[in-house]
């Protein structure tokens, strides 16, 4: 059985890594004012506990399949979520959720332009023969995270010889996370300082800080303490969590056969150039896994059984894979290549984070009222992950009062529709093509994504026009206490 035991405690050792961050983020001042998540401290920890041979038996390779496996179940129980049943002003939601789409997509684009260029000139300026593609990787790590950098990454690797993609892939995503919270915490807190939330009783309390729920200032100190789900099954009959896992679980089979499925149909198949094999390898588990736990949660709605899933716990599923993703990416950072690729990989790092960073800017100062909530939201969201943005989004909007949030569950489904040619078709297998044609693909559609911005302005701007001219005509059939209610509205920036 001890053969058995390695994987294992290679998990525990992320487990590890979590806990020991948790407690360095609540005891050391720096840490508390930096806000750095435990994962970062605990990835940062186990990489130079790698580096440095501190954990015999074990490298930066044993936590990559891992890191994988994370990101993919994050993906899948977030689309098992339902949907929020609080969503209210669906048309402001939806204008919303395209500003904050359209930086997305953009970045997508930018970035990985913006990679492969610097990747080119450097090899021009020194004549070192680095591929390009080892700058273009950035966007998958920036704007997608660890879980798309590892799988496109791997895919480049063994389909196209590109030497050290993944591993490359992983440490922009790893800076990714580092940028997001190095530049996004003093931006939110400069917001907050100058006033410029819309939710004033947002604010940076003890337990953000701590990074802990403090039970001992007084006896009922935890009221404020989030719960963490409803009991679905009787204890007697199954735990909760594990019925869920079960969910998850039908959800990772069904996947698992339907790949198995199409890879014995498509064998070889290349129409139009296009790999079928490649967008049907288990490397894009999670595209597929995401399709398939979609239309589960459809069947479940549908046939009344949404009281037999609860949503906190999946969220709590969802959260806790990210945690140990993050922990998992910084552990899988081979310093070999880090210190072999570190100055092109600083330079791209660099660059698109100031490109990202003034992209979200000016387009959070074009969407209107809570701009600066969704500026920050996209900054986390393309240089991290959805969990990044709602973490620097929780700076300003603590108990999550304004629209943003909905507006980023519109975001994660818009996104997915709006990049699905250069994500789906052409993302694994770029390396087939020419320096020439992916400029093409991607910088033409970001340029095609910042076409659209002037449109979507005047649709904003025409849409809050008809929600302020609107009250005046209602407000002469209603009664006053409506009329109160609408001004209010009004002056919080509130549009329908």
């Amino acid at each position: 059985m001890q053969d058995t035991f390695h994987g294992v405690i290679a998990f525990a050792l992320l487990a590890v890594m979590l806990w020991v961050g948790s407690l360095l983020r609540s005891r050391l001042r720096l840490l508390r004012a930096s806000l750095v998540p435990a994962s970062i401290v605990g990835g940062v920890l186990g990489f130079f506990a790698l580096s440095f041979g501190l954990l015999p038996g074990y490298s930066p390779g044993d936590f990559t399949a891992l890191t994988f496996h994370f990101f993919t179940l994050s993906f899948m129980s977030l689309c098992l979520t339902g949907g929020s049943r609080s969503a209210e002003g669906g048309g402001s939601i939806v204008r919303g959720g395209m500003w904050m789409t359209l930086a997305w997509s953009i970045s997508l684009g930018i970035q990985g332009v913006l990679g492969y260029f610097i990747v080119t000139g450097y090899d021009a300026l020194t004549g070192s023969d680095i591929s390009g593609w080892l700058g273009a990787i950035v966007t998958h790590g920036f704007t997608q995270g660890p879980g798309q950098a590892l799988t496109y990454g791997s895919i480049w690797e063994s389909e196209y010889g590109i030497e050290n993609a993944a591993q490359v892939g992983l440490i922009y995503a790893s800076l990714g996370f580092l940028m997001a919270f190095a530049v996004g915490v003093p931006i939110a807190r400069r917001y907050l300082n100058k006033g410029l939330n819309a939710n004033r009783a947002s604010k940076l309390d003890d337990h953000f800080r701590f990074g802990f729920f403090n039970p001992s200032a007084r006896p009922d100190a935890r009221v404020d303490a989030p719960s963490t789900g409803s009991m679905v099954s009787h204890p007697a009959n199954l735990d909760s969590l594990a019925y869920h896992l079960g969910l998850l679980a039908v959800a990772y089979v069904i996947t698992h056969l339907w790949l198995t499925f199409m890879q014995g149909i498509i064998g070889g198949a290349s129409p139009y150039g296009i790999n079928l094999g490649v967008l049907f390898s288990h490397n894009l588990f999670f595209l597929h896994g995401l399709g398939v736990c979609v239309l589960m949660r459809l069947v479940i709605d549908r046939m009344g059984l949404s009281h037999r899933v609860d949503d906190d716990t999946l969220k709590r599923i969802t959260g806790s894979s990210v945690d140990f993703m993050v922990v998992g990416t910084l552990m899988s950072i081979q310093f070999a290549v880090l210190y072999e690729l570190l100055a092109p990989i600083l330079l791209v790092t660099a660059a698109v984070t100031v490109a990202t960073l003034i992209g979200c800017l000016l387009i959070g100062r074009m969407s209107g009222p809570l701009g600066h909530e969704r500026a920050l939201t996209s900054f986390g969201c393309c240089c991290g992950s959805t969990g990044t943005g709602l973490l620097l989004l929780r700076m300003m909007d603590a108990d999550f009062s304004t629209s943003v949030p909905k507006e980023l569950a519109f975001f994660n489904l818009a996104i997915i529709v709006m990049t699905a040619h250069m994500l789906m078709i052409f993302a694994p297998i770029l390396p087939s093509l020419s320096g020439a044609e992916y400029l093409l693909i991607f910088g033409g559609s970001a340029l095609l994504f910042i076409a659209c911005l002037p449109l979507m302005l005047l649709w904003d701007r025409r849409a809050r026009r008809g929600s302020v001219a609107q009250p005046p005509a209602a407000v002469k059939r209603a009664s006053a206490p409506l009329r109160t209610t609408s001004t209010s509205a009004l002056t919080k920036g509130a549009t329908p």
